[in-house]
């Protein structure tokens, strides 16, 4: 009879076990998925931030309306992806 509860005992510290590892593998995937958002999210401010410094620098209006609405769409995308 002891071995029964001996080896009960033993599988739910097992079954804990595997869970605790999911768990932890759910993290991961969660962390990977935070850190790309994050690289995504920098990747488009940077973009922003050499618009603007080319609309500052451009002297053409057509060039300058085209680079007005690709910051637009960047800044949707900023929106987006920060709320």
């Amino acid at each position: 009879m002891a071995r029964g509860w001996e080896s009960k005992s033993v599988e739910e510290q097992q079954s804990e076990s595997l869970q605790k590892t999911l768990s932890q593998d759910e993290k991961d995937r969660l962390t990977r998925v935070n850190a790309e958002k994050m690289r995504t999210i920098q990747a488009l401010k940077l973009n922003r931030a050499r618009i603007r410094e080319q609309l500052e620098r451009s002297a053409n209006d057509r060039y300058k309306d085209l680079l007005g609405r690709e910051l637009e769409h960047l800044e949707q995308q900023l929106k987006k992806l920060e709320s």
